[in-house]
């Protein structure tokens, strides 16, 4: 019976749906799996994915189902919620299905997007578990991550006090010369903090440190995080992490973790965080979480590895890629399936009626500001201007050889007629369409979405990658910037241009991907331009390289890596029961 979600906040559902929720002990009957392949941990457990997957490496995998969406407006448009209801859906329909989504950020948490535990009655729980932290990943990330920093920067200090000989008699290290102009890597925390995006680290004495400028990323945006993304066991992550360019040195020449000898003790702060967290939906679906957020800045995908277990232990494993198919769905495409070896079999497009009107130039939509009447009322003629933007989208996914649905994620403000028009628009252009009320209603509400993706699953499918490896750097950003995104053609700095020139002419970068950052809020580089923009030039103004990953990343625009916290965060309506405990104000 699903709860009144007009009445109830998330955290108040998820509050009364966990009383329910499965033990460790039932999570191993319901799953086949044995005892050592379950890791409780609290109110939720890990997986042993090594153990799992030895175990399972002959049964056939089931059917693979990513979810995606149109351009969003900046209070998102429910992929989360999609994910999450359609294995409600499925769930009720008889299914043996589980999905895998991506760790929250403490960033959006606390800040006006709030936590991605889905919401209403397709939620994720523990939610409380889920949003603050989870099982440590984030945290593990971050002191990996910083660790490295911390190598480097008394590296230098050292290396700029003392001589070879006392080098070398001290601590048996060789000279580095890293290059402070040339430094690749930054510190990380996971919140968003517009302060800290420039710094200068190293004030005081000698003995105080290095003194240069430096810089705070979140931390989904680490390369470890990336790296966690893709990784198929520990063997693959201690290797990758070895290979990650910290800085150059004043040669030119890349200076790795495993030159400041500090990659075996990231590994050390990382070697848990390989195995996926057994989560639930809020109708008692299992549900991984495994890798974090922000398509834009980052990967943004549920991991591999979790794919992988979802894949055997479920006949239908739905997993989640972020933002928008121009970039979420563009990187699972070129980057994730070609690193995993996975073809999908078919791919959800999230939608909503305010995001299309939004994009037939509707009024300016402000997170902590309530919505314009536009959004709320009947217009079909803002509602039809901007359905280009969700047939563009469409066509993203159709250029992957499969065949997409479109969920049109219902609000209560939604017509009749308004919902008759998005669904033609979206068969016209090639998709099923199925409205989805999971919000409202859960697994009940999502019946007609389950049904269009068992459908979809059926489909013939002639997967197949936007570009070859063999594509040189330029002409892939060149091919993506105009096939996906619809740009007139790419512009590069000149220092963007450089480096390109560099990575195309070194045999050693043949093989990395490709991994735009760009900004989630437009399919162009300018969050303001809506809808499908025309005669516009994408610039590229640096390429960053994550060498552990295998990633050159060209930065778009002026999108940065460390988000800033808005006016009105989230955290001003948190608190704690302090008779149980409990936490209040979660969104």
């Amino acid at each position: 019976m699903p709860y009144d979600a007009t009445k109830m906040a998330d955290w108040e559902i998820a509050q009364a749906t966990e009383k329910n929720m499965p033990t460790a002990s039932q999570w191993r009957e319901r799953l086949g799996l044995q005892e050592e392949e379950l890791l409780p941990m609290g109110r939720v457990s890990k997986l042993n994915f090594l153990k799992i997957m030895d175990r399972l490496k002959d049964r056939p995998d089931g059917k693979f189902v990513e979810v995606t969406a149109i351009t969003p407006t900046p209070l998102g448009e429910g992929k989360t919620t999609t994910t999450i209801g359609l294995m409600e859906g499925l769930g009720k329909l008889g299914k043996n299905v589980g999905g895998c989504i991506r760790q929250p950020s403490g960033g959006p948490t606390m800040n006006i997007k709030g936590t991605a535990a889905g919401g209403g009655n397709a939620l994720l729980i523990p939610m409380t578990e889920f949003s603050l932290g989870l099982t440590g990943d984030l945290n593990d990330i971050m002191n990996a991550h910083n660790l490295a920093m911390v190598a480097m920067t008394a590296r230098m200090q050292h290396e700029r006090n003392y001589d070879d000989e006392k080098l070398q008699r001290l601590s048996k290290m060789r000279r580095l010369n890293i290059d402070p102009t040339r430094i690749e890597f930054s510190w990380v925390m996971d919140f968003c903090v517009q302060a800290l995006r420039n710094i200068i680290i190293g004030i005081g004495g000698k003995q105080d440190g290095y003194m240069m400028k430096s810089q705070f990323n979140i931390i989904p945006s680490s390369e470890l995080m990336a790296i966690l993304a893709i990784v198929r066991d520990l063997a693959d992550l201690r290797e990758r992490i070895g290979n990650i360019t910290v800085a150059f040195d004043r040669d030119g020449k890349p200076v790795t973790t495993s030159d400041l000898e500090v990659a075996g003790a990231m590994t050390a702060w990382m070697r848990n965080t390989i195995n996926p967290t057994l989560c639930s939906t809020a109708e008692y679906q299992p549900i991984l979480v495994h890798a974090g957020p922000f398509a834009n800045i980052a990967v943004g995908q549920s991991s591999i590895i979790g794919d992988r277990v979802g894949l055997k232990l479920f006949d239908y494993h739905v997993t989640e890629s972020g933002f928008g198919a121009d970039i979420g769905f563009e990187k699972f495409w070129n980057v994730k399936c070609r690193y995993a070896g996975m073809t999908p079999s078919t791919s959800v497009l999230t939608a909503t009626i305010r995001a299309l009107k939004m994009h037939g130039n509707g009024p300016t939509v402000t997170p902590g500001v309530a919505l314009p009447e536009a959004y709320t009322k009947e217009n079909l003629q803002l509602l039809e201007a901007g359905l280009c933007n969700m047939i563009h989208h469409i066509n993203i996914v159709k250029k992957a050889g499969i065949t997409p649905v479109v969920c049109i994620n219902k609000f209560h403000t939604d017509t009749k007629d308004e919902i008759a028009m998005v669904r033609k628009a979206a068969e016209a252009a090639g998709a099923r369409c199925a409205l989805s009320e999971q919000w409202a209603k859960g697994g009940e509400g999502s019946i007609e979405l389950a049904e269009a993706v068992i459908e979809a699953c059926n489909d013939k499918n002639n997967f197949q990658y936007l570009y070859p490896l063999e594509m040189k750097l330029r002409d892939r950003v060149e091919k993506i910037a105009r096939e996906v995104y619809g740009a007139d053609g790419v512009s590069w700095s000149a220092e963007a241009a450089a480096k390109a020139k560099a990575y195309e002419s070194d045999p050693k970068y043949a093989d990395y991907a490709t991994l735009m950052v760009k900004t989630h809020l437009s399919l162009s580089h300018d969050p303001s331009l809506k809808g499908v923009p025309k005669g516009w030039t994408l610039p590229i103004r640096d390429i960053l390289i994550f060498s552990g990953a295998k990633f050159l990343c060209p930065l778009t625009g002026t999108i940065s890596l460390m988000p800033g916290t808005g006016s009105n965060p989230g955290f001003r309506k948190i608190d704690v029961n302090v008779n149980t405990g409990e936490v209040m104000g979660l969104f």
